[in-house]
């Protein structure tokens, strides 16, 4: 690694070996030198693999390295690095902040984030990660991409200090595996498997949190994913797909209960839709949005408000925009995912085939096909449906640049020519899969067993059972801090600019105390149960038991009455489909909070048919 640093007294020096080049941050300030002052020079350094970057909170900026990574592969001869551990250091030392507890909040709130996704990077910053293939051989001299820049927000502290490439090392959130592969046992047919998925940090955060479209156009949980194949003989060829949620204005509001309100905006979409599709296309040529939501009950009226802001596109738009839904649970119920195969021809059908990836020949320098055409799939969460097609159209697609190489008959399917590699494959999507889940929802993805093994398994239903029950725990009790996780590390909030606290818990008392007191009579009524003091039916314990179990009942129904109350809601951010009202008594003394739904949006009562 050509970075290394040391942590001194009274400052951190961080020396890049290659140029020369020297970085220091002191008394709270940044200072980029062409070379290594004297004073340091006796100093001992150790390797760090990168600068993530400088936030920027309420009494003190931090420095964040990442000093280890583990290596996933290698893009074009580059190494990719994922961040394993990392470093938060202040870079004013003789500040205290340790009694400061806004300042001790903000500093968790930026550790939960760098322990709960994972951060990708070139690791000699040479290869460009935020930007695909296509653009980069494309569109000559392209610069790093805003939208998939994850240390963006923290690397402008650095960049006003006058630091270059050298200690600016652009991060993506996402996923990236890299696999040398002999396909079919034969040394002339080698190849790297690449995947990369690039999360937008645009409209972004937690599941329930970040929903629907926004006034700029962008979706929330929207991500690139980019399929390479790198020949021993210098041929690349690449299959870019999206995802994103459906560009509406919409949300479910958590109310402790397992399916959350859902709402959807009265307010006219069409001017973000325009503009997020305009984006699209711009960005990726003709667009294929694939639904998979369900066409009845709880997530009917997303089909219908998707359907309905789709026709009311411009007619210019509309020839760009093609869409098409999939009832996937329908088409796939009994465990029979391998029936997503179905899309394929009805894709086939609206005018998108297997020439739809770039190919680029190194050994000539040229362009030899270029992908004009990109899918963009959804279902609710864009996650467990939506991971199972995109890994069936990257075998679709493979199947056509696999034949394009002479590695195999057009007509012989590859995974019967190549298992080993067919089970990579697999596995490297349920990976995928898993690592958006858990940014998104917390937990690895659902239906992987499939995206792994081919075929739905008992083990993997009971595996989806367990993560339903911990995304239902986190995203009702959890996710609120996740939120502002989110929000903090990529300057959505900036704590510097806050009056209030917003850390502060204006809750009435008993509503704070309820779920404490609510386990403590858990505890009393089975210790009672499993230890009595002389007979379980004498009076004192049956007393004891009564009093408990209508505590418990009358707190619950009292909490399922009140259940916004007792959600982790976010602090820092506000949502744009739920207000928050602080009570006040008749001494502007706030005694309370207050919930209530946007004005403009309205809960969906729509049954199962």
């Amino acid at each position: 690694m050509s970075l290394v640093f040391a942590d001194l007294e009274d400052s951190l020096v961080f020396l890049h070996k290659s140029s020369g080049g020297c970085l220091v941050a002191s008394n709270g300030v940044i200072g980029v030198k062409s070379s290594v002052p004297s004073i340091y020079k006796q100093v001992s350094f150790t390797p760090v693999s990168c600068i993530i970057g400088l936030i920027r909170l309420k009494v003190n900026s931090y420095l964040i390295i990442a000093n280890s990574h583990e290596d996933v592969g290698q893009i074009m001869g580059e190494t990719i690095g994922r961040v394993s551990s990392y470093k938060i250091l202040p870079i004013n030392k003789h500040k205290d902040v340790s009694s400061n507890q806004e300042e001790t909040n903000y500093l968790k709130l930026v550790k939960e984030h760098l322990n709960k996704n994972d951060f990708y990077f070139a690791v000699n910053n040479v290869f460009d990660l935020t930007n695909n293939l296509q653009t980069q051989y494309t569109e000559p001299g392209t610069k790093i991409n805003s939208e998939f820049w994850w240390n963006k927000y923290l690397s402008e502290s650095l960049l006003d200090a006058g630091a270059s490439q050298e200690f600016i090392t652009p991060i993506i959130n996402g996923y990236v595996k890299s696999k040398s592969i002999k396909f079919a046992g034969s040394y002339h047919n080698e190849f790297n498997y690449i995947l990369i998925t690039r999360k937008s940090n645009a409209r972004v955060g937690t599941r329930y949190f970040r929903r629907g479209i926004d006034n700029e156009g962008n979706v929330a949980n929207f991500n690139e994913t980019e399929q390479i194949i790198f020949t021993n003989n210098d041929q690349v060829l690449s299959f870019l797909q999206i995802r994103g949620s459906v560009p509406l204005y919409w949300s479910e509001i958590n109310n402790l209960c397992y399916k959350p309100n859902l709402v959807v905006s009265t307010k006219n979409a069409i001017d973000a839709t325009v503009q997020h599709f305009s984006n699209s296309v711009s960005n990726y040529g003709e667009i294929f949005c694939v639904n998979l939501v369900n066409n009845k009950g709880y997530e009917l009226p997303i089909k219908e408000g998707y359907e309905s802001i789709v026709n009311s596109l411009p007619s210019t738009l509309k020839k760009a925009v093609h869409y098409v839904y999939f009832d996937f649970h329908h088409e796939c119920k009994n465990m029979k995912f391998e029936n997503a195969d179905k899309l394929i021809p009805i894709l086939e059908n609206m005018g998108f085939d297997q020439a739809n990836y770039f190919h680029y020949d190194f050994k000539n320098q040229k362009v030899v096909n270029l992908q004009k055409k990109c899918v963009r799939t959804n279902c609710m969460d864009c996650l467990d449906r939506t991971n199972v097609v995109q890994s069936i159209l990257s075998r679709y697609i493979l199947q056509k640049n696999f034949s394009e190489l002479g590695y195999l008959d057009y007509a012989t399917p590859w995974k019967q020519v190549d298992p080993e590699f067919n089970f990579i494959f697999q596995n490297i999507w349920a990976d995928n899969a898993d690592a958006v889940s858990r940014s998104y929802s917390s937990t690895p993805a659902l239906k992987t067993d499939f995206t792994r093994l081919g075929k739905r398994t008992i083990r993997g239903s009971l595996s989806d059972l367990n993560n339903s029950i911990i995304r239902y725990y986190n995203n009702n009790y959890h996710d609120g801090v996740r939120q502002d996780s989110f929000d903090l590390f990529l300057g959505k909030f900036k704590p510097y600019e806050s009056v209030e606290n917003p850390f502060i818990d204006y809750r009435p008392n008993y509503i704070q105390l309820l779920p404490y007191l609510l386990t403590t009579s858990f505890l009393i009524l089975f210790s009672m149960i499993l230890y009595p003091k002389g007979s379980l039916t004498n009076f004192k314990n049956l007393l004891t038991v009564s009093v408990c179990l209508a505590f418990q009942f009358n707190s619950f129904k009292y909490i399922l009455a009140n259940s916004y109350q007792f959600v982790n809601w976010p602090n820092l951010v506000n949502l744009d489909f739920l207000t928050k009202t602080k009570v006040r008594d008749s001494t502007r003394r706030v005694t309370g909070i207050k919930y209530d739904t946007a004005k403009d949006f309205k809960v969906q009562t729509k049954k199962s048919n």
